[in-house]
């Protein structure tokens, strides 16, 4: 038998679930950087295996068909060096880096300039059509 949910209900439970993989992905990010800093202080690996290590995984996914074109190696460089900030722990540095990526979003989203969609309830929009006696609107 169907069960009938409300829009309100199902976004909540919606937004509630991607709240809890978020959280889940920070717990496996925390415990990855814990493990790979004790790794790296011990000096079993370097900054050049990591370099490595990041190639590698984009030749298997270039592989599997999951990319469409092998990044250059500036490209991988510069993941291998993100990494590495949060593997030694540069906190100054990994928030210089974090505020120039937000910085280059908000550049971008500024450059799309998209208009935004709001979404009411119908009795408000029901409530906007008696107040200004206009039912000039597009419903989908």
């Amino acid at each position: 038998m169907p069960m009938q949910i409300g829009l309100e209900d199902l976004l909540g439970m919606l937004v509630s679930r991607v709240e809890e993989l978020g959280l889940d992905a920070d717990n496996q990010k925390s415990r990855f950087n814990i493990m790979f800093r004790m790794l790296y202080k011990k000096g079993l690996f370097t900054e050049k295996d990591a370099l490595e290590a990041i190639k590698e995984e984009n030749k298997i996914l270039l592989e599997l068909g999951l990319i469409k074109a092998m990044p250059d190696d500036a490209t991988l460089k510069a993941a291998a060096d993100n990494l590495m900030l949060w593997i030694k722990g540069d906190a100054k540095e990994i928030k210089r880096s974090i505020e120039e990526l937000q910085k280059r979003i908000q550049e971008e989203q500024e450059k799309q300039n998209k208009p935004k969609i709001d979404v009411a309830p119908a009795g408000v929009l029901n409530e906007l059509d008696r107040a200004t006696n206009k039912n000039k609107r597009i419903i989908l």
